[in-house]
């Protein structure tokens, strides 16, 4: 088979730990909004792949969720069949970290046998794999610190752990459409790259201040836009000592940011595609810079409903999968442009 053919089938196979990359990151959107992320209070990467069988089994569980914070403090009422309902969403988010490592590992082997991926090429999948098991250790260091006296995970650990997620993504999916789309020899960047790389940097910052907004659960206080209750700047934005604190555990603060860097993202998005359309850009990314306007606009939509909803479930977790497409759709168009 010619190098071309072999880079494509390398790429489609990263494509698809990339999907299930995004599918983790909404279903780990799902356990979190339904509080079902600290029901399982143990963790047995290799042992805990099968879950409960059998009623000895599923009370031995339940009785180890029981001498959890978050049982004592706010699920005392359950009985081991409501446990169920939370306990499956955590599991499901378990299994399908171990599955990816299985779609990542089995694959890659196979490709290194048959000389789909040269040796030189090696350390950068490698990397991708230990990357990923760092990211199950992550997720358990994430999941202990609501294990301890309070029922509510560290918004640094849960967001450093989201965080991860779009890094593993990215590094993946960069890596792909560089098989995808080779750069030509002597190819250059694109007048447009430094301030697309911007406009990234600027997304990214973005995305990372909805993650305190999720650790903090600053979504569910002050359901009214673009006003915060009565007031612009609400009471007690800045009441924490010292200053720095008050942009990663005060909630009001945590909300206020995220809530205008989201639309000072918005504001730089439509400049942008306003001004690019009549720049000379690549054709692979024209249709890039018309989807970053779209989404974009789908995810304030999201955004604003969200909040004034309360963050439902529903609504919530795809928010959280919005801005990865998002973050797909800008890694896209930065590739585009990086080497033009």
């Amino acid at each position: 088979m010619e190098r071309p053919a072999r880079n494509r089938a390398v790429a489609i196979w990263l494509l698809i730990c990339c999907g299930l990359v995004f599918v983790m990151v909404v279903l780990g959107g799902f356990t979190r909004l339904t509080g079902s992320g600290l029901s399982m209070v143990d963790w047995r990467p290799l042992m805990g792949i099968l879950p409960p069988l059998n009623d000895a089994e599923w009370q031995r569980v339940f009785a180890m969720y029981q001498e959890s914070p978050e049982f004592r403090h706010v699920n005392a009422h359950m009985d081991v069949d409501e446990f169920k309902s939370i306990f499956w969403l955590e599991y499901l988010h378990r299994l399908l970290g171990r599955a990816i490592g299985i779609v990542f590992i089995v694959p890659f082997l196979f490709f290194v046998i048959r000389g789909y991926i040269r040796k030189r090429e090696w350390p950068k999948y490698l990397l991708m794999f230990v990357l990923g098991g760092l990211q199950g250790l992550l997720g358990w260091y994430m999941v202990k610190s609501g294990l301890v006296d309070v029922p509510h995970v560290s918004q640094y650990r849960l967001t450093a752990h989201l965080v991860a997620a779009f890094l593993i993504y990215a590094y993946m999916l960069w890596v792909a459409m560089s098989l995808l789309f080779p750069a030509r020899p002597g190819a250059a960047a694109h007048p447009w790259y430094p301030r697309t790389l911007g406009l990234a940097v600027l997304t990214c910052v973005t995305i990372i201040s909805g993650g305190f907004v999720a650790g903090l659960k600053a979504g569910k206080i002050y359901n009214t836009f673009p006003k915060m209750g009565d007031d612009w700047l609400p009471a007690g934005l800045l009441s924490l000592d010292p200053f720095w604190r008050n942009f990663f555990d005060n909630t009001a603060t945590v909300q206020f940011n995220h809530r205008w860097l989201a639309i000072g993202t918005f504001i730089a998005i439509v400049t942008y595609w306003f001004t690019a359309r009549k720049a000379d850009f690549p054709e692979r990314a024209r249709p890039a810079v018309n989807a970053l306007l779209h989404t974009s606009a789908l995810q304030v939509v999201l955004g604003i409903s969200t909040l004034l909803l309360a963050v439902p479930v529903v609504l919530g977790a795809a928010h959280q999968g919005v801005a990865m497409l998002l973050f797909t759709v800008m890694l896209y168009l930065l590739h585009a442009l990086r080497r033009a």
